[in-house]
């Protein structure tokens, strides 16, 4: 689950272009006067420009083949804004399962200093709570499809976690009234399930964190719904590749500002933004924690520690960085309306890289 740092924000905008298309050789003009024609002197006194188009059968063919493959393909369109729908009222949890402290109180919890640095039980209970929190946005995923509400994801998410004997994590954190954040589209982060129906074309990240013995699982992942644009996927595409190229860099010892350095040098290949706003974070048995994993290019001091973990959890977009955040005071979208999409890992800061945790 992203957690929101007080940041500069930059903004950028990109021209969205498509492939030239093959064009058809031109022949050179033939330039005649009307006199040539009859014999007689024309009163018109302008000549007259003949062009002649040149093509094979073949180009012919290639043309209309190349017309049939766009008109096949799912064309980016912008959509209605995204409107809130009715949320439902908060899910109960069995009195028997061990709930995190920060449910006596509303007020959203203050970062906690101290990193995560684990011993070798507490990485493998840490290694179990992300283990299941991988197998629960899997499941989640295989719901999304056009007409399907964010509730009745949040629904069965829940159902499935406390099944396992492990709590929601996001649900009351901070007055939060959900077991599971649900951004679609335009939506950067945390939003709130409700009644909204999935559209097709539609892309969804869904944020799952599970608390189980004492221990904190954050991952999530964008999915798509029906038939996404080929401008969607490629979004998607980019920022989890964005995602493990940042992982690739971790190690013991290694310096926290790689991450926003790989991230950004692979993002801006491609014309994309980096939001800077929401961070990464320090996870295990507090659910946020030093460090701050930022994703865009700083000079952040520190270093990383065998036996650490935390999230890596970039949000790319397809226009403005900006974000504009609802009355709800979490459901956060891009001030121009821009798609964007994020993944999410907990990794395990080893001797000689990291070990993703949220991996099934």
């Amino acid at each position: 689950m992203a957690l929101a740092a007080s940041l500069t924000h930059g903004s950028s905008s990109f021209l969205y272009g498509e492939s030239p298309k093959s064009t058809l050789f031109m022949g050179a003009p033939l330039t005649f006067s009307l006199s040539t024609i009859s014999g007689k002197q024309s009163f018109l006194p302008k000549k007259l420009v003949v062009h002649c188009r040149k093509f094979s059968y073949f180009e012919e063919a290639m043309r209309i083949s190349r017309e049939r493959e766009l008109q096949s393909e799912p064309k980016f369109r912008r959509r209605l804004p995204l409107r809130r729908g009715r949320v439902s009222p908060r899910l109960p949890v069995p009195d028997h399962i061990p709930k995190p402290p920060y449910l006596s109180s509303n007020i959203l919890p203050e970062l906690s200093p101290e990193p995560q640095i684990h011993d070798s039980e507490g990485i493998t209970k840490m290694r179990a709570a992300c283990e299941l929190a991988a197998k629960v946005l899997n499941y989640a995923g295989t719901l999304v499809r056009p007409s399907v509400t964010t509730n009745e994801i949040d629904k069965a998410v829940h159902q499935m976690i406390i099944e396992a004997g492990a709590y929601p994590s996001p649900l009351g954190y901070g007055g939060f009234p959900k077991s599971v954040c649900t951004s679609v589209n335009e939506c950067m982060c945390h939003g709130i399930p409700d009644s909204r129906q999935l559209q097709d074309g539609d892309i969804i990240n869904i944020d799952v964190t599970v608390y189980l013995n004492g221990y904190h699982g954050d991952t999530s992942k964008t999915f798509f719904c029906g038939n996404v644009s080929n401008e969607l996927k490629r979004l998607v595409k980019v920022t989890e590749e964005c995602m493990e190229k940042a992982i690739s860099v971790c190690q013991h010892g290694a310096n926290f500002k790689k991450i926003g350095k790989r991230i950004c040098d692979h993002a801006e290949k491609y014309g994309y933004g980096v939001v800077e706003r929401f961070v990464g974070h320090g996870v295990g048995t507090v659910f946020h924690s030093e460090p701050i994993i930022l994703h865009n290019r700083n000079e952040k001091r520190g270093f990383m520690v065998e036996g650490q973990t935390f999230t890596i959890e970039p949000i790319l977009t397809m226009g403005s960085t900006e974000c504009v955040t609802w009355p709800d005071n979490w459901t956060t979208l891009t001030a121009d309306g821009s798609p964007a999409a994020q993944f999410e890992h907990t990794i395990l800061i080893t001797r000689t890289g990291a070990e993703i945790l949220t991996r099934c």
